[in-house]
């Protein structure tokens, strides 16, 4: 793990925006960070939490995933998904709210699941894990036309490497033990559906997008005006979990660097390459 930590930090080392990251090798336990505990902007990774207190709160039988939600208007000003262009008044089950909110980050399904748990629950579930770092203060995403200034992290929803790593872990050993999952609120089945959800995530230019054909990642991106992120679970592909690994930006400029590529781009491939090399070194 020493040698790898160190290769993945000189990945990073020369980027000219901050990089925080976890990894967790799920074979041996084995753990190493580069800023795991540094709060930063969490963007759309915090969607993982909302669909958890929302599987919570189907268990306790508050809410039923078959039940209808019809998507309102007031929930499609913003820039995320899908659902923003379609017109209001549609009716969908929660399982396939909850799904787009995942799978290609719909912000019209955010803000819905949002309001219908509560940002108190979310956090609540955030704080009985140990998310010490992690706090959601908005529902809805960012507006369409953006806010009138940043928001810095203390006004934001917000993260750590770490608390998302812990978040996957307890969600993937909650699919098999019962006792892990009650500490979501969950059973073995709900995280399970869970995970399923994070493994049909289409948006795959970041952590899955070097690794070889037949891995597959159980993860959600996040992106924000200065943010690139990506926080998930990789599997070989005998579809064993190898290790979790999240990743964190902060300070992406918007235009190109001094290698005439785009900071977005090249926070994705650095992701990206992270992700190759934790999948070399621990496929082994």
């Amino acid at each position: 793990m020493r040698d790898l930590s160190s290769k993945m930090h000189r990945l990073c080392d020369d980027k000219p925006y901050d990089v925080g990251w976890y990894l967790k090798d799920l074979a041996t336990g084995e753990v190493a960070d580069r800023h795991g505990d540094v709060v930063v902007t969490s963007a759309s990774t915090r969607k993982i939490a909302i669909m958890m207190t929302a599987l919570k709160m189907v268990n306790e039988g508050h809410l039923s995933l078959d039940q209808p939600v019809t998507i309102e208007a007031r929930y499609q000003d913003n820039n995320s998904g899908t659902f923003q262009h379609l017109r209001p008044g549609f009716t969908i089950t929660l399982q396939d709210v909850l799904t787009m909110m995942i799978i290609v980050s719909d912000n019209t399904c955010t803000g819905t699941v949002a309001d219908m748990v509560g940002l108190d629950r979310i956090n609540d579930l955030c704080r009985g894990i140990g998310m010490v770092g992690t706090t959601h203060r908005h529902g809805t995403g960012t507006p369409r036309g953006g806010y009138s200034t940043p928001l810095s992290v203390e006004e934001t929803n917000a993260t750590t490497p770490r608390d998302l790593g812990l978040l996957l872990d307890t969600i993937l050993k909650g699919t098999e033990d019962v006792e892990t999952a009650s500490r979501l609120g969950c059973t073995p089945d709900l995280c399970e559906r869970g995970m399923t959800i994070l493994r049909r995530q289409r948006l795959q230019t970041r952590l899955p997008f070097l690794l070889p054909h037949g891995a597959r990642v159980a993860h959600k991106t996040g992106t924000g005006r200065s943010n690139v992120n990506d926080a998930g679970i990789v599997y070989s592909h005998q579809g064993n979990p190898l290790f979790i690994l999240t990743v964190l930006t902060d300070g992406v400029p918007v235009g190109d660097l001094c290698d005439g590529i785009p900071g977005f781009a090249s926070a994705q491939r650095l992701i990206s390459r992270l992700a190759r090399l934790c999948y070399d070194s621990l496929s082994q």
